[in-house]
């Protein structure tokens, strides 16, 4: 669904990500990991297209993207949760969740069940200010936004950062489904261990700029661990 190929980027003159290369299948949680300030945002913004690649490529089922610019490879089918949530807050929720739909592929002004059916709550706060909303309830709305366009491709990039648990239980199910359900290929930056161990079915481990381990759950040994995570 997802693939990136020794992709190289960075901001002015600094490169932050050096040769880097994955790739998240159908159905599967690919989950990103990595000490802050190794380039795991910078990632996501390239492969959305925020932040131009120097050299490499990123494609989509099999659809090379690598020029493309952010609207395009949206309304090809990957959704974008970014770090921070930049909701808009002076629209409502509702009018926010309708953004979400110009990344649609075929036109349409309803935002589909099965966005709000994972987060139910947000009916409740149809006509209130987005930046009335709690932290979580924004994370929440942001999640729901991007869910609007029924992606094939979910790019997360700390969902769970500064929220409540019992929000980051929820979300933990949401994206439970999401991959129960088979359809949706999911791309999840997350710092906490616990929770991508709960959700995640390969993992690869940022150091430097560069991909400096991949593997499956059972062999993110402990050495892994304190090796590359350990503050």
């Amino acid at each position: 669904m997802l693939a990136v190929q020794q992709l190289e980027a960075g901001y002015g003159e600094s490169v932050i990500l050096r040769d880097v290369s994955l790739k998240v299948k159908q159905g599967q949680v690919v989950c990103l990991m990595g000490r802050n300030g190794v380039g795991k945002t910078t990632l996501m913004k390239s492969v959305m297209g925020l932040l131009k690649a120097r050299k490499g490529a990123v494609a989509y089922k099999e659809r090379d993207l690598t020029k493309k610019a952010p609207g395009v490879r949206a309304k090809s089918g990957i959704g974008y949760v970014p770090q921070g949530r930049e909701i808009f807050g002076q629209l409502s929720v509702y009018e926010n969740l309708l953004l979400g739909l110009e990344a649609c592929k075929e036109k349409t002004d309803t935002v589909p069940e099965e966005a709000i059916a994972k987060f139910p709550v947000l009916r409740e706060m149809y006509n209130r200010r987005g930046g009335d909303l709690s932290g979580g309830q924004q994370q929440q709305l942001a999640f729901a936004r991007a869910l609007a366009s029924k992606p094939e491709v979910l790019l997360l990039d700390e969902p769970c950062e500064g929220i409540q648990p019992s929000i980051v239980d929820d979300i933990r199910d949401v994206i439970r489904s999401i991959k129960a359900d088979g359809h949706t290929a999911v791309l999840l930056v997350e710092q906490s261990l616990d929770f991508v161990k709960s959700v995640g079915d390969y993992f690869y481990i940022l150091d430097k700029g560069a991909i400096a381990w991949e593997g499956e759950l059972g062999d993110l040994s402990d050495e892994i661990i304190r090796k590359y995570l350990t503050v």
